[in-house]
């Protein structure tokens, strides 16, 4: 059954502006969310630059800044609290969440599953606009009188109650993010289960696939509590209410008056609900980008591939029930902690699970060392650092020593940083083939990666060090001040450093990326012999509305590699041979 001709030719502003196809549509994802990433990347280089030489002028645009944030060239710590909180805002709401959900989850879900588009396209269309402005909205508030958001990327009250213009544009620009994030999961929740191709049954499907199901149930449970948060407390600042102002609270020596006795635990948990959740939002669609490219590159099937599914759907429904392990110390008791320890032990079992899985993959393997697939290994012991240094965070008596120090900086990043964003390099490098009928430069792409693997381990590694010596996080001199920092405050010119020489190394990437969508080697349809219908079934570039020549019919599993009794080390999804006969 044809499928392309069904749609009238579209104008340019239809097709590339205002698109409902889900390719085009994931691209604006995608390429928005790179910016995003980079502008985030650059405040947070102003931050090094201020950790490694406090107090000293900022070369080159230190008088640009302005004399409000930066007199002299000298940042201050108003205008460093802005960069922590825009740095986290921008990289989490605007930068990795858009790039795996609205860029990966758009363009390669129906190609995947065999679907001609997204199930409801203006809502898709929808959900990309909406995202666009919050984005806006957030890049516009360092504009505003008193600078962006200062509270933290948490935007704790009662500070961010009381906190400047900057803190209602954060709050505005997440409601739109959120509404954004809840079009995009309801489209890819009703997509996977409704629009299927014929034989694609739920334990054909990539483990891609399974991951992103999973990631659209996350957004589409956890964020609605935190979008009621963010417009309670948009009343608090906007309406003189007290959803989270406590009564008798002084600031500048004068007592504030509140209507009511509101709590700033509530917001706390109603945050937390959200983001712990949202961490595996983070990481579980970088698992699924992780786990096609070491199928491919390995040329066997995934091991465990059900384990891993299983693991999965186990891990989106335990995200909910762990998020206090970030508020031990609110005192909420020992019976309290004792269940949120306990479930944060539990839910690191389906992550062990799933990483263990994909190590024996490797095992007996005719490996393809290529960028992709080198990307994806460096994921491996990336993520694993990230989980096991969080162990001692989710255990009340060892997080009240590390509550809030460099130590947690340290495993966030491990896990965001060179976890998921190895991950989504990975990805680029691996359909970057399929998007444009080209292939990356191999040689700029291994001098990415490996550049990228070594600083990034420079930037992050010491906050270890620097977190069990007890260094509190976001403090503008790194630490400069305090005697018990002194034995490691050293460390913040060599991670300054190491994070500048990772901005180099993602020259090569930028270049690479668009010099090859002219120049870059033309492939064929199925350049890596992929088995997914999103390789197997149709063109690269794939074909306009429609996707499909004809709508394929699937009669197998997504990783028939290296099937004895075929002359292909591959056999794709929906190639009707029959399965050989055993002997």
């Amino acid at each position: 059954m044809s499928t392309v001709s069904e749609h009238p030719e579209e104008g340019f502003i239809r097709k590339y502006v205002f698109s409902i196809d889900h390719k085009v549509i994931g691209l604006q994802y995608g390429l928005t969310a790179l910016l995003f990433l980079l502008f985030g990347f650059c405040l947070m280089l102003l931050m090094r630059w201020q950790l490694a030489f406090p107090g000293q002028p900022i070369p080159v645009i230190g008088g640009w800044l302005g004399t409000a944030n930066a007199p002299g060239g000298v940042m201050l710590p108003e205008f460093y609290n802005q960069l922590g909180a825009m740095h986290g805002t921008i990289m989490v709401f605007l930068g990795v969440v858009p790039l795996v959900v609205g860029a990966f989850g758009n363009y390669f879900v129906p190609l995947q599953i065999g679907a001609p588009d997204m199930a409801f396209p203006k809502l898709n269309m929808m959900s990309y606009w909406v995202y666009f402005v919050g984005g806006v909205i957030m890049f516009v508030s360092f504009f505003l009188p008193g600078g962006a958001a200062n509270s933290g990327w948490t935007s704790y009250p009662p500070l961010s109650n009381i906190a400047t213009m900057g803190q209602t544009a954060w709050l505005l620009g997440m409601v739109f993010l959120i509404t954004s994030s809840l079009l995009g999961s309801i489209n890819i929740i009703t997509t996977i289960i409704q629009l299927r191709a014929e034989g694609l049954t739920y334990m054909r499907m990539p483990f891609f696939i399974w991951s992103q199901l999973v990631t659209s149930f996350l957004l589409l449970l956890a964020f609605p509590p935190l979008e009621a948060a963010g417009i309670l407390q948009l009343m608090d600042r906007l309406a003189g209410t007290s959803f989270f102002m406590p009564s008798g609270l002084v600031v500048s020596g004068q007592v504030l008056e509140a209507a009511g006795g509101g709590s700033p635990l509530l917001w706390q948990h109603l945050f937390w609900f959200l983001a712990h959740p949202e961490v595996y939002v983070l990481i579980l669609p970088a698992m699924g980008i992780v786990a096609e490219v070491i199928a491919n590159n390995t040329r066997k099937p995934l091991w465990g591939y059900k384990a891993m599914v299983y693991a999965t759907v186990w891990l989106g429904f335990m995200s909910f029930i762990v998020w206090a392990h970030h508020m031990f110390l609110t005192g909420m008791g020992t019976v309290m902690s004792a269940f949120f320890q306990t479930t944060t032990m539990i839910i690191s079992i389906p992550s062990v699970v799933i990483l263990t899985a994909l190590l024996i993959s490797l095992w007996g393997g005719s490996i393809r060392f290529n960028t992709p697939m080198l990307f994806a290994l460096a994921f491996l012991p990336m993520f694993g650092i990230g989980g096991l240094t969080g162990l001692p965070l989710g255990l009340a008596p060892s997080d009240i020593h590390l509550h809030d120090t460099y130590y947690v900086i340290g495993h966030f990043h491990y896990v965001v940083a060179p976890g998921t964003i190895f991950a989504i390099f990975a990805g680029i490098y691996f359909w970057f083939p399929k998007i444009t009928g080209r292939r990356m430069s191999e040689t700029l792409g291994k001098v990415h990666v490996w550049g990228s693997f070594i600083f990034m381990n420079g930037v992050f590694g010491p906050m270890f060090l620097q977190g069990l010596a007890g260094v509190s996080r976001r403090l503008y001199d790194g630490g400069a001040q305090y005697s018990h920092a002194q034995g490691v405050v050293q460390f913040n010119q060599f991670m300054s450093y190491s994070a500048f020489l990772l901005f180099i190394a993602q020259l090569p990437f930028i270049f690479n990326f668009f010099w090859s969508m002219r120049r870059g080697e033309k492939v064929g349809n199925n350049p890596w012999q992929a088995t997914t219908l999103d390789w197997a079934a149709t063109s690269s570039p794939p074909l306009g509305h429609g996707n499909f020549a004809e709508i394929p019919v699937v009669y197998r599993g997504p990783y028939e590699y290296s099937v004895p009794g075929y002359e292909e080390d591959f056999l794709p999804q929906h190639v009707a041979t029959p399965a050989p006969q055993e002997g």
